[in-house]
């Protein structure tokens, strides 16, 4: 076991004092606003001083978590133990031509913003996914016919034993929802994206089609996770929730929504066990009328509470 006054000091030398919570409810950081708490939650501000936490948590054998923006994850009610690592310090984003250089806790659609400023074309899809770029790239974030493994030219890693590297388009092993990160637990750092230029009032139109079909349908005035479920081959997961009469239906605070069956609201102050309660009841049922079996886009990570 570790000794919480030594790993806090030791975080605080790096990041410095107002960078570094102890026991620090997570629900305040994921998009759901469900979550247990973090031993310690810290922001570094430098590509430095992610790799000083990785080699921290190697010198101890801390439990080590990157959480992104909290955007597509649930937090169990006992939250997670070591380290909670947020990137939300590294947001610069530049162009060189028609490339974009993005840190890894940028928001994907201000990245895609960005691109619009610049009249560069081929992140028009990600203007609504509310992910970071890192998380972006960890799943191979996609919507209206579009996906990250398009526009990708390099991404610059922290491995869990704290080595630079650069991986190329064809090392990120990028398919549906899922990349080489989501198995080995690289640490991205920033992203490079390969756009072309284009004409900034028809970048502009096809982004301001996309934002009105997100609006429209989307259940946004509530916390979520977004899409909870991936889209089975040959069905649409919202359309199988539909037809399964399961809209409005929830467990606790936790409710499919009656706006798109593919969504799983916060509706009144719901604990991550509502919310997961919710997603097997979403999956039984499914499974008892169609056979089909839903898969999992949202990762739950913690632990849950101890009896």
């Amino acid at each position: 076991m570790y000794e919480n006054n030594v790993i806090y000091q030791e975080l605080v030398r790096i990041c410095g004092e107002e960078n570094v919570l102890r026991d620090e409810p997570l629900k305040y950081h994921t998009l759901v606003k469900i979550g247990g708490k973090a031993d310690f939650l810290v922001w570094p501000k430098t590509y430095e001083q992610v790799i000083e936490i990785v080699r921290l948590k190697e010198k101890h054998h801390l439990p080590f978590t990157l959480l992104g923006n909290g955007s597509n994850v649930i937090v169990r009610d006992g939250g997670i133990r070591g380290i909670v690592v947020q990137l939300k310090h590294l947001t610069e984003i530049k162009a060189e031509g028609e490339k974009i250089i993005a840190q890894s806790g940028a928001d994907i659609k201000a990245v895609s913003r960005f691109a619009l400023e610049h009249s560069l074309t081929g992140l028009e899809f990600a203007c609504g996914i509310p992910g970071s770029v890192g998380g972006a790239i960890m799943m191979n974030a996609g919507a209206y016919g579009g996906e990250i493994k398009d526009v990708i030219d390099h991404v610059k890693v922290v491995t869990q034993t704290g080595e630079l590297k650069i991986l190329r388009k064809g090392d990120l092993q990028l398919g549906y929802r899922t990349s080489v990160i989501s198995k080995t637990n690289d640490i991205v750092l920033e992203a490079v994206f390969q756009l072309k230029k284009g004409d900034r009032q028809k970048i502009k139109e096809k982004m301001d089609d996309l934002t009105f079909r997100r609006e429209s349908k989307q259940p946004l005035e509530y916390p979520s996770v977004g899409s909870v479920f991936k889209r089975p081959p040959g069905y649409f997961a919202g359309k199988l929730i539909q037809d399964s009469g399961l809209q409005g239906k929830g467990v606790g605070g936790a409710e499919v929504s009656t706006k798109h069956a593919g969504f799983i609201i916060n509706k009144n102050n719901a604990t991550a066990s509502d919310y997961i309660a919710t997603i097997e009841m979403v999956r039984k049922t499914v499974k008892e009328k169609f056979g089909v079996d839903l898969e999992l886009e949202v990762k739950i990570i913690g632990e849950d509470i101890k009896q």
